[in-house]
């Protein structure tokens, strides 16, 4: 690995003199351990993808003809596939048919896919399907959705799971461009990470066209009893009709998000942003697929309290979907930089105060995952090294909150007017390119430190991105309204009493912070008392409900119990199934229960979540 890090810096400088305008341009070659691709010899450029949707086998299948750039006359070019099965495979617009041959199964990987192609071949076409049990798709029958009536499909692609419902150079340094034409059943609409269509139409087919070039991770499709409703001229909300309204209301202030954002960070480059409200099985709180996030419906609180999702997923339209990470290993530079400009957007729209909670309840629960994981522990450095094991282990505070704390730092040190002027010339540098932490590093160093030695040695990037732990120089963080809580949590300790609660109106941040700073000799009947005062456990936040049932499952407050099976049943969402599972697991009857619940539980969860759920209760 040191001699390949050595040479990302230089193919990157040569590949970033080109201009970033120019979109077709030859990516630099950055070897990525999660794919079999080899582009360097040969790249695919556009995609044109014809599926057809069968909900009663639960099977897609069609054609990806992918039209590639072959610069070294390699007789063959690879693509990476699991779970797929191939027909056939043919070159050229007149489809000559040609050999192929599928390569050993390796763990998380899945196959390569090698077709035999000539010097001149520039259009290669695989007919296919997808497995029913592929792992990026969730097929749900009419009861595990909200209306009740008709199936619901979609897909998740990040991180290397693409590969499993289309056959594809499944790396995040490579980007094409795609066409799609999509084929299903009448009663229900389809949309992508593309240019949608906003109501369903009679024949069932339906064309999509993403005109920037992307990676192979935010290929999307969802199909299901869809209607749309705009927020304003370039923002609305897709969901089933019996969500729609209560969505629309709750990302009300999607268009003021957007325009902020703009102020920031300079023009939205991609048209429209619109959203989704998924079933809840979706396992993530947002995916940011290009102009068409992908949400979970636990954000709908009925207050607006947890829209600061909306704010993180269209800040990655700029950190992540304009420039991204040519590898997993440099994850912190999708998740670092959007969670930098989520807390910007939200300090923007909703004031400091709201963004200065956001930042401690986020600090805060860094240095616990860090306490967690040791500070000398490899995997607590921004730079990753996930070779041989699955990239979505690198989904953890280190990337979004380090990431975070690491940015802030470079504020502090230089200011944010100088900050905010390079952060917008390396969005424009690299737009539509995929790059690594060198690259990043060194724009920092030539652009922004210009060899000031003093502020370098201030701000010291290298042990941030290279050395494990928290740096000592890592930016103070704080927040008035929970100094406010501090005080009462003094006065509870010393009172036992919940009357110095009664008259606070707490926020959801503001619970947050509370159920986490209540003392550890907190009694089930205090408990009992700050239930009935906050109405914790029949809270319709999801954020305060998982927070409050971990330490009811810790404490063993049962008055929580009914409501924590059903909340294990209903939501898929990973970040708050999985402290749930892991404080059970911690005792035989905790275990035991967990098991009892996840055999009724499992069948509605994505692949995503069930996988690392399996594993923990193996």
């Amino acid at each position: 690995m040191r001699k390949l890090i050595l040479l990302i810096p230089v193919l990157f400088a040569l590949s970033c003199q080109q201009k970033a305008s120019d979109k077709n341009a030859a990516p630099a070659i950055v070897k990525d351990v999660h794919s079999f691709a080899e582009p360097e010899k040969a790249i695919v450029k556009h995609l044109d993808l014809e599926l057809n949707v069968d909900f009663s086998t639960q099977l897609i299948s069609g054609k990806a003809s992918w039209t590639i750039e072959n610069t070294s006359g390699a007789t063959e070019i690879i693509f990476d596939s699991r779970q797929l099965q191939i027909q056939k495979v043919t070159l050229g617009v007149n489809e000559t048919e040609t050999t192929f041959t599928l390569g050993d199964e390796v763990k998380y990987l899945g196959q390569p896919l090698r077709v035999k192609i000539d010097p001149s071949t520039t259009r290669v076409s695989i007919y296919y399907s997808a497995s029913k049990d592929a792992a990026a798709i969730q097929w749900l029958n009419p009861q595990q959705t909200a209306g009740k009536k008709y199936p619901f499909l979609f897909t998740q692609s990040q991180a290397i799971l693409a590969r499993t419902w289309i056959p594809c150079q499944d790396s995040p340094g490579i980007r094409f461009t795609y066409t799609a034409k999509i084929s299903v059943p009448k009663d229900l609409l389809a949309v992508m990470s593309a240019q949608n269509p906003q109501s369903k139409n009679a024949e069932g087919i339906y064309n999509f066209k993403q005109p920037n070039p992307i990676p192979s991770y935010l290929m999307a499709l969802a199909i299901g009893d869809l209607e749309f409703k705009s927020i304003d001229g370039r923002t609305g909300v897709y969901a089933e009709p019996v969500t729609l309204s209560k969505a629309a209301y709750e990302f009300a202030d999607m268009g003021k998000m957007v325009n902020s954002a703009e102020k920031i960070y300079g023009p939205y480059k991609w048209g429209r942003y619109d959203v989704i409200v998924l079933p809840p099985s979706f396992p993530f709180g947002g995916m940011e697929n290009p102009m068409l996030t992908f949400l979970t419906p636990t954000l709908i609180a009925g207050d607006r309290s947890l829209v600061s999702v909306i704010a993180h997923e269209l800040a990655h339209s700029w950190s992540g979907n304009l420039v991204t990470n040519s590898t997993w290993n440099d994850f912190w530079l999708n998740e670092g930089f959007t969670t930098y400009f989520e807390r910007r957007i939200v300090e923007d729209v909703y004031g400091k105060d709201e963004a200065g909670m956001q930042e401690l309840l986020g600090y805060n629960g860094l240095q616990e995952l860090i306490k967690e994981m040791g500070k000398t522990n490899p995997d607590t450095k921004l730079k990753g090294n996930y070779e041989g094991r699955d990239p979505d282990e690198g989904v953890s505070d280190i990337a979004y909150e380090k990431g975070y704390s690491f940015l802030r730092t470079i504020e502090d040190a230089v200011g944010r007017k100088k900050f905010d002027i390079f952060l917008n010339e390396y969005f424009n540098a690299h737009a539509f390119r995929s790059v690594t932490s060198e690259v990043f590093l060194n724009d920092l160093e030539t652009k922004l430190l210009k060899g000031d030695k003093v502020l370098k040695d201030k701000i010291d990037p290298n042990l941030w991105v290279y050395q494990p732990g928290l740096p000592s120089n890592s930016p103070a963080v704080g927040s008035v309204k929970f100094k406010a809580l501090d005080t009462l949590l003094v006065k509870w300790a010393a009172l036992a009493n919940a009357d110095v609660f009664k008259s606070a109106k707490l926020s959801s941040n503001e619970s947050l912070y509370l159920i986490s700073h209540l003392p550890e000799n907190t009694t089930i009947d205090q408990m009992k008392v700050l239930d009935q005062v906050f109405k914790f456990t029949s809270s319709g936040n999801a954020e305060i409900q998982s927070a409050w049932y971990v330490l009811s499952i810790k404490k063993g407050y049962q008055p929580a119990n009914k409501n924590i099976e059903a909340f294990l049943t209903t939501v898929g969402r990973r970040k708050f199934l999985m402290p749930l599972y892991k404080e059970l697991v911690k005792t035989p009857e905790g275990k035991k229960w967990a098991k009892r619940i996840y055999v009724q539980a499992r069948p509605n969860y994505h692949s995503v979540a069930y996988n690392t759920i399996d594993e923990l209760l193996k």
